[in-house]
């Protein structure tokens, strides 16, 4: 029986560019000159350091860009409250890996409560479709890429 997974990744590469590519530009522009300002990636962690909030506003401006541009999904970007140490302040922004059990409950419902002649199971940080015709599991991508489940899906390893 034909079947596929949904899955929520990032790819790591892309998002180190993606940082790497950001400082680059702080260093270059007007706004930022004479500024202490950074951007810093720990794990699927990147860490804004600047001297002021607006400026903040402003970094996660360039690093949203950038994502952009190397093909990251930016739904994935989870801003953490910023705080104030000294004279700097920092915000965390945090990427999604995986899919919570949570949002997989909701995928899982979704299908449900749209008919769809498959069945859905989560398997750890993934949802397993599975179904008799390749339509129907062309429906079931067609729904979870149109509901607002609060993060961006992949669909991986499509077996007929």
């Amino acid at each position: 029986m034909p079947s596929f997974d949904i899955i929520s990744e990032i790819e790591t590469v892309e998002l180190r560019n993606a940082v790497d590519n950001a400082n680059r530009e702080i260093t270059t522009r007007f706004d930022f000159r004479n500024v202490e300002a950074s951007f810093t990636l720990n794990g699927e962690v990147v860490k804004l350091s600047c001297e002021s909030d607006f400026q903040l506003k402003q970094m996660r401006d360039i690093l949203r860009g950038n994502l952009t541009k190397r093909g990251v999904d930016v739904g994935s970007m989870e801003s953490k409250t910023a705080e104030q140490s000294g004279k700097l302040w920092h915000q965390n922004i945090e990427f999604k890996q995986g899919i919570e059990t949570a949002v997989a409950k909701k995928i899982v419902k979704a299908v449900k409560d749209a008919k769809i002649k498959v069945q859905v199971s989560i398997q750890g940080e993934k949802v397993r479709v599975t179904g008799k015709k390749r339509d129907d599991l062309q429906a079931t991508m067609q729904l979870v890429k149109t509901g607002e489940l609060g993060q961006p899906f992949q669909f991986d390893n499509f077996r007929d």
